[in-house]
């Protein structure tokens, strides 16, 4: 499995604009944060989790040229459905599934209803809402999708384990019935906001803690990471043995 960290950044990205920080200053290609999202590729199937208002630039970055065979949303936030209109050319030929908890697709159908409903303007995207709830599996072609609760400060919102992966954009709690979905996973994806706490979103430590609690030695990559949480360069090298900063365009093969 192809795993591909299109975006690592918090919901105003990084550089955040007007800031002259260190981190919104830097030349570290590691420190410029796109909005969250991530493509898993196997074999044939191809798999996005979020998409934000830069799919479209992280796409073209990458060149990613084949077929999308199902989108997977973890909350109806800005920052993680913002390019779905971009999803235009990797739906011309098919009706591509998007998945999305019941809260989450009624506010989709509100904000995009141009794209869901049965008789569309020509050009727009052809997207199949499909809802999901917790703990529900869903069969993407070879690949295993299984639907988590977080909770994203007083919001339930979704996480995913995609075979050994799981990725979790925003969270600040998990019960334990959902740690327990993810013992045996080989690669863990979440959300490390900056190093002070926050009403929604865990801290590094917080994250750091996550990490040990679904298994030891579980390589963990950080996300969904503001300008507050410092320079890639300084602060990945502070991280223990196997946990590191994400960034933009990262691959990893598990």
């Amino acid at each position: 499995m192809k795993v591909t960290i299109l975006g690592t950044g918090t919901s105003c990205g990084v550089p955040q604009i007007g800031c002259h920080c260190a981190v919104c200053m830097s030349d570290d290609p590691r420190d410029k944060r796109l909005r969250c999202s991530v493509l898993v590729e196997k074999g044939d199937t191809n798999i996005l989790l979020d998409c934000g208002p830069d799919f479209r630039e992280q796409m073209l970055r990458i060149g990613f040229d084949k077929v999308l065979d199902a989108v997977f949303i973890t909350h109806e936030h800005y920052d993680h459905v913002g390019g779905l209109d971009d999803l235009r050319p990797f739906s011309y030929m098919q009706n591509l599934p998007v998945y999305a908890d019941p809260y989450a697709a009624t506010h989709l159908r509100q904000r995009l209803p141009y794209c869901l409903v049965e008789h569309k303007y020509p050009g727009v995207p052809h997207l199949r809402l499909e809802e999901m709830e917790p703990h529900e599996v869903v069969m993407v072609g070879n690949v295993k999708v299984t639907s988590l609760r977080v909770i994203h400060g007083k919001l339930p919102i979704l996480g995913f384990r995609i075979d050994d992966l799981a990725y979790i954009s925003d969270m600040t709690t998990m019960e334990d019935e959902d740690v327990e979905l993810l013992y045996g996973i080989k690669l863990l994806i979440v959300n490390a906001l900056r190093h002070e706490p926050h009403p929604t979103h865990q801290t590094v430590r917080q994250a750091i803690e996550f990490s040990r609690r679904v298994g030891l030695n579980v390589p963990t990559y950080l996300i969904h990471m503001s300008h507050h949480v410092g320079l890639h360069a300084v602060e990945d090298a502070l991280l223990p043995e196997g946990i590191h900063l994400a960034y933009d365009g990262l691959v990893i093969e598990i």
